[in-house]
């Protein structure tokens, strides 16, 4: 048996997690390696292909669904790439009842009730043309939003949390479907800094360290998971939460696609993920 683990030019070896994962296999007498997505490979020669650090696929998202659908078996299942490589799914979280944090898609205007906002791309990962507006910065603000517009990339708006500062973001990485450990991550947008470039979760902004989730965000991570559609349990999943005004968790993103699973702040959670992609095969 041999399995391939996605990733990108950027980064051949695979992120961290992916090296994690190779040993935690090794040991379970399973070969594994890391394979750059969009490279000239004959995919059938793998028992399995499980999607992790392809960080350059937003600028062609629709190849890159479509490399996953023409895959002999891939996880996550394409299905639920498609539906989770876009951020329009938080409608579909929201239409389904769970606490997302309030969006404005494709808006006029910047916002007028909100102290601060943030204005992203729904296909983008790492905050990439990402942005923090607030008070005196309404003509940069404008202008970003109309880059988007301009590009023909369907634009987000939303206010931005103050307790994101403090607190940061709380991001449950469940596996088959069950909670595993949670990591929280500092801090990634400064105030009137402009668009940002992509960054990934490990580098010095949104700096991860380990954290104990509460009931209250088991309960919306759970709910969230069971929204997912197509049936099947996400081999691996992440549930960003923030806390809202009245301090309440709300979904700012679920990674189904590509995320980073913090296995360094989890004991024993390769060995786990390694467990259960063994019995997926």
């Amino acid at each position: 048996m041999t399995i391939a683990f996605a990733t990108c030019s950027l980064l051949p070896g695979g992120s961290d997690d992916v090296q994690d994962l190779i040993g935690a296999l090794a040991r379970l007498d399973i070969g594994a390696e890391p394979v750059i997505w969009d490279a000239d490979v004959d995919w059938s020669r793998y028992d399995l292909v499980v999607i992790r650090s392809t960080w350059d696929y937003t600028s062609r998202r629709e190849e890159f669904v479509a490399w996953a659908q023409g895959l002999p078996r891939v996880l996550n299942p394409a299905g639920i790439v498609r539906w989770n490589t876009d951020k329009r799914y938080l409608r579909d979280l929201a239409d389904a009842g769970l606490p997302v944090v309030p969006t404005l898609w494709d808006p006029g205007d910047i916002p007028s009730g909100w102290p601060e906002y943030v204005i992203k791309p729904a296909v983008s990962i790492g905050s990439g043309d990402t942005a923090r507006w607030g008070p005196g910065e309404e003509d940069r603000a404008r202008a970003h939003l109309r880059s988007l517009r301009d590009a023909g990339r369907t634009a987000m708006v939303q206010p931005y949390l103050p307790a994101v500062d403090t607190a940061g973001e709380t991001a449950l990485v469940f596996c088959d479907g069950e909670y595993s450990h949670a990591g929280r991550k500092a801090q990634i947008l400064t105030a009137g800094a402009g668009i940002q470039g992509p960054v990934r979760d490990d580098t010095a902004r949104g700096q991860v360290t380990a954290a104990t989730a509460t009931d209250a965000e088991l309960d919306v991570a759970v709910r969230a998971l069971a929204a997912v559609p197509g049936g099947e349990d996400p081999l691996y999943a992440r549930v960003d939460l923030v806390p809202g005004p009245d301090g309440a968790p709300l979904i700012i993103e679920l990674e189904l696609t590509e995320p980073s699973l913090y296995l360094h702040h989890g004991p024993g959670s390769a060995e786990r993920f390694a467990k259960a992609i063994a019995a997926r095969l």
